[in-house]
């Protein structure tokens, strides 16, 4: 083992005793590219705490009854997934909290709706963005809506597509109250203090339809 600084460096022999697998399964991760190439040192490959990671990640979803395809799908889900930092945007100002989660975290909030399939859209959406190993969600309370209506029996991936069609709605909502504030030379600051009364416009109104639907259809 190389230890340079607070970066640990394993050899083969290493990183498969670490993460309690044998040789010749960690060939075989290597050879279906459920982790990333070594770093090469002449004949040598050494390998680091992110392969580890991975290797640890790979345990705990075959034990959530993952199969190694699907979790090579995941995983390249991921590998291609945004960046957080181009997800959240560098001083983009937000009321939202992010949450950052595990992969295996994340398939224990969605069990067997944590599909590659389901999760390549929450990546495309923007929903999630990936930061090394781990995965962070744009959203606590999108998260805590997205889990809760998949527990009440809604699949995934209905929830995201409507997650989309939401997301081209509020977009234009927003559309609407910048532009109304461009309109009358207000600043971005002024935007932004009124802020809450746009939310409470859009909630009211959200609220009013959602009574004379169900009216509708009662």
């Amino acid at each position: 083992m190389a230890d340079h600084g607070e970066r640990r460096e394993y050899r083969m022999e290493e990183l498969a005793e670490a993460a309690g697998i044998t040789v010749r399964t960690l060939r075989f991760y290597r050879e279906r590219k459920l982790i990333h190439p070594p770093r090469r040192e002449g004949r040598i490959a050494w390998y680091d705490d992110s392969h580890l990671a991975r290797l640890r990640t790979i345990s705990a979803l075959l034990e959530r009854g993952h199969t190694l395809s699907g979790i090579a799908e995941l995983a390249e889900a991921f590998d291609h997934g945004r960046d957080v930092g181009d997800l959240l945007g560098l001083d983009a100002p937000t009321e939202e909290t992010p949450v950052r989660l595990t992969p295996e975290a994340l398939a224990d909030v969605f069990g067997a709706e944590a599909t590659p399939e389901n999760l390549t859209a929450a990546l495309d959406l923007g929903y999630l963005g990936v930061d090394g190993d781990d995965i962070v969600h744009i959203s606590r309370r999108l998260l805590d809506v997205s889990a809760t209506l998949v527990r009440e029996g809604i699949p995934l991936a209905d929830v995201l597509t409507a997650a989309r069609r939401v997301r081209e709605h509020t977009e234009a909502l927003a559309d609407v109250f910048t532009d109304l504030m461009t309109a009358h030379d207000r600043s971005p600051q002024d935007a932004e203090h009124l802020r809450p009364l746009a939310k409470s416009v859009v909630e009211a109104e959200l609220s009013l339809a959602l009574d004379r639907r169900l009216r509708k259809q009662g």
